[in-house]
């Protein structure tokens, strides 16, 4: 403990359980812990602003805020729009912890005079071969290793995970503890969004542009109002009535058009990726391990074949549902997360 003392950490609070709960154990570690809180274009920032400050005068440790709406607004929002307009579905939280709070962020708290830098994150680091590697969470319901997949090796040589080891009930736990009361707090999956998701990309510039809704064999069956409005497994509001329900599984961005079809038809063993980004890049291909395409999709084992330049070809051992465009594909060694790479579509 005592060798910690000299050592200041700059914590990534969000006035939230988690980032509480980590910034209370590095103090009892014996770090010199100081608070910094994103300055965000997102809704109730001020009552946000105002909890956190509550944190940090309580744990009493100083508590910066850095301006970052800008940044914010020309990265992850401008990605999140440009992906919608393309047809695909964005992870704007991956986006923004690889270029926000990984990023300029991190780089921020190290400017202002921090030797290492911490979050709240379900994650562990691990040293492996001269580099950070990220490994999964021991709490397979909390695990937020999938979001971090696109975070470099060299972000994470100064960084902490006090909740690597942690369940969230023994978080909540310890905070009570602590008296604090967070139960029924979990934040939000798309932080930015005031409402819901149709509104605020209308806001933004996306306008009504119709179009066919066509069946997967072709057969032109009703109309839309915008593929922005569509995402790969929506069954509502496609305002085609069957006998069995229908589903997005494909959209056509230079046609216009939404196909949908039958829950068999969103089943698919193979999927293409591009922008392959290696944590630990494998000495073989194909490569093989568990592959998992969304935050809360059961891992996969899976074939990897390169496929170009920083591209390559999936083949799942078992089918799997709603492959979506846009979303992330992460690859993992057992618990550990080797690389990633950019959905680009699904094939027969």
């Amino acid at each position: 403990m005592g060798n910690n003392k000299k050592t200041k950490v700059g914590m990534a609070m969000s006035g939230g359980v988690d980032s509480t709960v980590a910034a209370a154990l590095l103090k009892e570690q014996g770090y010199a812990v100081y608070g910094f809180f994103m300055l965000l274009p997102v809704p109730e920032l001020e009552a946000q602003q105002e909890r956190v400050s509550r944190v940090a005068e309580t744990l009493q440790i100083p508590l910066q805020f850095v301006e970052l709406a800008n940044h914010f607004t020309d990265t992850v929002i401008k990605y999140f729009l440009s992906a919608y307009r393309q047809g695909m579905t964005p992870n704007p939280c991956i986006y923004c912890n690889q270029y926000i709070k990984f990023g300029i962020f991190m780089r921020a708290m190290m400017a202002a005079g921090v030797d290492k830098t911490a979050s709240g994150h379900y994650a562990q680091i691990i040293a492996s071969q001269g580099q950070s590697l990220i490994a999964r969470s021991p709490d397979p319901l909390k695990d937020q290793s999938y979001f971090l997949c696109r975070v470099k090796s060299h972000q994470l040589d100064d960084h902490i995970f006090p909740l690597g080891q942690w369940s969230k009930q023994k978080t909540y736990q310890k905070a009570k503890s602590m008296g604090f009361d967070f139960q029924g707090q979990e934040s939000q999956d798309v932080c930015f969004l005031p409402g819901d998701l149709h509104s605020f990309l209308s806001s933004r510039g996306l306008k009504e542009h119709p179009g066919e809704i066509i069946s997967t064999n072709g057969t032109s069956l009703a109309s839309h109002q915008g593929i922005w409005r569509y995402t790969i497994g929506q069954r509502r509001g496609l305002g085609v009535p069957d006998a069995t329900p229908w589903y997005v599984t494909a959209i056509d961005a230079p046609n216009n058009q939404i196909v949908i079809g039958k829950n068999e038809e969103l089943l698919h063993e193979t999927l293409t990726v591009h922008s392959l980004q290696w944590h630990r890049k494998p000495a073989l291909f194909p490569w093989q391990g568990v592959v998992q395409i969304r935050s809360r999709h059961t891992p996969v084992r899976a074939k990897l074949t390169l496929a170009g330049h920083k591209r390559g070809r999936i083949v799942f051992t078992k089918p799997q549902r709603a492959i979506t465009p846009g979303q992330y594909a992460a690859f993992y060694d057992g618990d550990k997360l080797i690389g990633s790479g950019i959905i680009e579509k699904y094939q027969q």
